[in-house]
């Protein structure tokens, strides 16, 4: 238990606002043609995660720190100012799945807000990393209200195992872009800078790297099948009945009269847990990688004064992400959409960094990517990068 948490939390926290509005999407217009992807998703989540567990076990470093090292202050530079855009974007859309999801149980967003932003802004500010983990622990507990969910929307099993197992595809554009994004939304570019950082902080030796490896893998299996019973809670009721909707709130709103209130009580609550974490752990993780990248100090250990530039960090992006939801207007959408297109510009950039360094001796020494492994994530990674492109390609078409 002592190693365990980083994997968990990372892959947990990939379940965000954004991620549970694009599997309720996919199950609402595509019912269950798009549940056979969550394999494959899964294995390639898997094995870019467990590259930066390793690295940060053997390096003792975070990946900004090595790209840093490694390529150059110019490089780090470019990629931590498109990061930090891309976080706070991200963060601000957290926000926006929290005012959602408490005015579902009637708590305007004036008052959400605030004591959200305050809350997650104390635990970090004034908590211990083993005590931030705790918590972060238990929210990971609370996505079995999606679980429920799925149950209580009394889907067909026998034909959602079947469409696990048995692929279906179509050239439909809307098909495609779906599956884009259901892929895309599940590798995000700050997922792999807040895992080895917090592999590197919470001090995870060689010699009990098999649990951190154990804790990588039950962390992807488990966020994806959170995925699987969204897809499934949606497709079971919105699907079924022809209801469109358009966000994960307009999903847990209209799963009401089809499931039960609580079934669609349980799906807000899952939103609106799944938001505060993640408006927690974007803006960590930003802090994280900025401050690596500049060799300035990290860690949640530290006090405000030791760690100034990492702890300021934190607040300003914990302040903007909050402030800009209150503001009346504010361009919501075109915010999110403007991130997706960072995050997916980014990602290609990330991985190749990641399997370069994975793969050097001087670093690595024996901990080198075998060639089977490296067939496997350069693979995965060549098939994400490609989407990725796509993605990026679609949206810009599709804004311009």
């Amino acid at each position: 238990m002592a190693v365990v948490g980083p994997g968990i939390i990372t892959a947990n926290v990939d379940n965000d606002a954004g991620g549970i509005t694009t599997y309720s999407l996919a199950g609402a217009q595509f019912g269950y043609g798009l549940l056979w992807t969550l394999i494959p998703i899964t294995v390639a989540l898997i094995v870019v995660q467990e590259m930066c567990a390793r690295m940060g076990v053997v390096t003792g470093k975070g990946l900004a720190d090595l790209i840093r090292e490694q390529f150059g202050v110019k490089a780090t530079f470019y990629v931590m100012v498109a990061l930090l855009f891309a976080n706070l974007t991200n963060t601000i859309a957290e926000f926006a799945g929290v005012a959602a999801a408490l005015e579902i149980f009637g708590v305007s967003k004036y008052v959400s807000i605030p004591v959200a932003a305050l809350l997650v802004w104390w635990l970090i500010v004034y908590g211990t990393y083993r005590r931030v983990e705790k918590v972060f622990l238990v929210a990971c507990l609370f996505y079995v209200s999606y679980i429920i969910s799925g149950f209580m929307a009394r889907p067909p099993w026998g034909e959602v195992l079947t469409r696990m197992v048995v692929p279906e595809f179509s050239w439909r554009g809307e098909y495609l872009a779906m599956l884009i994004g259901v892929v895309g939304t599940t590798i995000a570019p700050w997922m792999q800078f807040y895992l080895q950082a917090a592999v590197v902080e919470k001090g995870v030796k060689l010699s009990n790297y098999r649990y951190s490896y154990y804790d990588v893998v039950v962390g992807c299996i488990v966020t994806d099948v959170v995925a699987l019973f969204i897809i499934v809670a949606c497709a079971a009721t919105l699907y079924t009945h022809h209801i469109s909707v358009q966000s994960a709130q307009d999903a847990a709103l209209a799963l009401a009269p089809l499931a039960g209130k609580y079934c669609a009580g349980l799906f807000a609550f899952g939103l609106f847990n799944a938001s505060l974490f993640a408006a927690s752990i974007l803006p960590l993780s930003t802090a994280y990688y900025v401050c690596e990248g500049f060799g300035w100090e990290t860690g949640i250990d530290n006090k405000f004064r030791d760690a100034p530039q990492f702890f300021g960090l934190y607040t300003a992006l914990i302040l903007l992400g909050s402030v800009f939801i209150l503001i009346p207007g504010f361009p919501l959408l075109a915010v999110m959409y403007l991130s997706q297109v960072v995050n997916g510009i980014l990602l290609p950039f990330v991985l190749i960094f990641i399997l370069l360094l994975v793969n050097r001796t001087d670093l690595m020494g024996k901990y080198v990517n075998s060639r089977t492994y490296n067939i496997v994530a350069w693979s995965a990674s060549a098939i994400m990068i490609l989407l990725t492109v796509a993605m990026v390609g679609s949206l810009l078409i599709g804004g311009g």
